[in-house]
């Protein structure tokens, strides 16, 4: 069962935060994460999620509960 978190004061769903960082519907998302760090723009508390935009990708995707930085561990 996934956890749901809120994100920019909305509660999403791990497959909407990894909308949120990706900019389209991934394929399938893991459960959210804490990421145990801060955001580098507000200093607010990041959470991770595992996700597949493609069938061949698995990306982890960073995002801020606060405001609206992300990234994601692409090289």
């Amino acid at each position: 069962m996934s956890e749901n978190r809120v994100v920019e004061g909305r509660m999403v769903t791990p497959a909407k935060l990894a909308e949120l960082i990706e900019g389209e519907a991934p394929m399938d998302a893991e459960e959210i994460a804490d990421a145990d760090r801060e955001c580098p723009d507000c200093g607010g508390s990041v959470i991770s999620v595992g996700y597949m935009p493609s069938v061949t990708e698995f990306v982890t995707g960073y995002k801020c509960q606060d405001c609206a930085w992300s990234e994601t561990d692409r090289d």
